[in-house]
């Protein structure tokens, strides 16, 4: 893999948002932590040093060396980056009068920059910090300004080191996209050749190399991820893949069969085992969000394990991890407290004995979906909404049983089956439903009801990271409405969770 681009992140809420307009630019970039800086740089062409929630001023400021970064590579330093660079390079950074937060406009740009090529006066740009550069660095030239930040951005003169106090990673940056692009092609001249059929040539020239004739097991869950690891790994190695999935009692109505059906035509090799008893067993009686993760994935293991073992010789074990769960397993602030136990990065008991391989460990959502289409996977599969690795039980509020599963069930699928008929599926990152722990009364045929409320979820993002709440047509929530409450025995009331994300998640456990 050419790395190109290296991004230092300081604990900013953007820093994934600056790798993905990087990667967006069709240029490889990876995120490591301020403080855990590779130590060979010789591969890449770029730094980038992102914002921070922290002040320069402050005594637990993020420091970071730049012994072998700055003056030798290119190096862009946003919001923090510029301020740190400012601060301790002979400038002056003060607390600014009033919060520079929100929507900006240039109102001064440096003719004839690079940097600033394409990009005019008055382009709008996203500001969010409260300290300001004060007076610049020693050797710096101002480039840019604001009506409220006169040192909006600049560059220090004899070394290819720039710094921009806005942030051009966010959508609010209307040129954001041009200025990372005059910095990475313009003046640090990184290639433009990460493409989806450049990786799948690479990753399966890497995975032949190092899996030789070695058997792989993989763990299929039927979604996006799994799916296009399978068949890049199977590309690679072939008959020596073997997949197993699992189904473990919480998947949606008939996905069980249904899926197997699909890979039966891509010519995986692939085990199906009903292990729905043994599950629902894990989880009787088990309220608590974290407890009933713990339990499947237990459980999980110990199917897995069982199936893997009748298996001779295997000594890999392949997993669908993608970029973001890395990234927050090597934060700066340490393991992030938000990452949930159903995360696969690094989560194989001991007894298990096998190597792993995560042919996407690299990659974003969005990328995996256009690898996927590279390896020419039906369309409808790599289209299909993420669900939880936990499945149906974390939207199941309280203690799991049979009966709640079939209810829930049975309104996932009136509620799927209708954004597909309505063609609203496609428009919506990830629908579902929650079964709440709560019955209300309701009328029924003349009768007085106590029945199960339902909430219906439906997002729209890029890749989870953030989400907003769909505005779905009334009338169609209104006839799904009444297709559940008519269709479904056990609920009467339905309601629409209009959450984003954040302050809320995307699932409600």
């Amino acid at each position: 893999m050419q790395h190109n681009v290296l991004i230092l992140d300081f604990g900013s809420q953007y820093t994934q948002l600056i790798a993905r307009r990087v990667r967006e630019l069709n240029i490889f970039c990876e995120i490591f932590p301020y403080n855990h800086v590779p130590g060979d740089l010789s591969s890449y062409k770029a730094v980038i040093l992102s914002g921070s929630p922290f002040s320069v001023r402050a005594d637990d400021a993020p420091h970071p060396d730049l012994s072998e970064i700055r003056g030798k590579l290119p190096l862009l330093a946003v919001c923090y980056g510029a301020q740190y660079l400012a601060h301790f390079s002979g400038g002056e950074v003060a607390p600014s009068n009033t919060r520079e937060y929100g929507r900006a406009n240039l109102s001064y740009v440096k003719n004839e920059e690079d940097f600033f090529f394409g990009v005019a006066e008055n382009s709008q740009v996203w500001m969010s910090h409260s300290d300001t550069i004060k007076s610049l660095p020693a050797n710096g030239i101002r480039l840019a300004s604001t009506h409220d930040v006169e040192n909006a951005a600049y560059k220090i003169e004899g070394e290819p080191t720039y710094a921009i106090q806005f942030h051009p990673e966010v959508y609010h940056s209307t040129d954001g996209k041009q200025i990372l692009e005059n910095f990475l092609v313009k003046i640090a001249e990184v290639p433009q050749n990460f493409t989806p059929n450049a990786f799948v040539e690479e990753q399966v020239a890497e995975l032949k190399e190092k899996l030789q004739n070695d058997k792989v097991v993989l763990g299929l869950s039927g979604g996006v991820d799994s799916t296009v690891a399978a068949v890049l790994l199977h590309q690679a190695i072939g008959k020596n893949l073997y997949c197993i999935f699992v189904n473990n009692g919480l998947l949606r109505k008939n996905e069980f069969e249904s899926v197997l059906h699909q890979y039966k035509d891509m010519g995986l090799n692939v085990k199906g085992v009903d292990a729905t008893d043994k599950f629902m067993a894990a989880l009787e009686g088990i309220s608590d969000p974290e407890q009933k993760r713990k339990a499947i994935g237990k459980a999980f293991i110990e199917v897995f394990d069982d199936e893997a073992h009748q298996l001779e010789n295997v000594k890999w074990l392949a997993q669908g991890t993608i970029y973001p769960d890395v990234i927050e397993s090597i934060s700066v602030k340490g393991p992030s407290a938000t990452i949930k136990s159903h995360h696969n990065v690094g989560g194989l008991p001991d007894f298990m004995k096998l190597k792993i391989v995560e042919p996407l460990r690299m990659l974003f959502k969005d990328e995996v979906r256009r690898v996927g289409a590279t390896l020419g996977i039906d369309p409808e599969l790599l289209g299909r909404h993420p669900f939880p690795g936990p499945g149906l039980s974390i939207r199941i509020l309280g203690d799991i049983t049979l009966e709640k599963v079939r209810i829930l069930q049975d309104v996932d699928a009136v509620f799927i089956d209708g954004l597909k008929s309505w063609g609203l599926y496609d428009k919506v990152w990830q629908a579902g439903a929650i079964l709440l722990p709560v019955n209300s009364v309701g009328v029924m045929g003349d009768e007085r009801t106590y029945e199960k409320v339902v909430a219906l979820r439906a997002v729209e993002s890029t890749d989870g990271m953030t989400a907003d709440w769909v505005h779905l047509p009334y009338d169609f929530l209104m006839k799904v409405s009444n297709d559940i409450i008519n269709k479904v025995k056990g609920v009467n009331r339905v309601v629409y969770d209009i959450s984003s994300k954040p302050p809320a998640t995307i699932e409600w456990e």
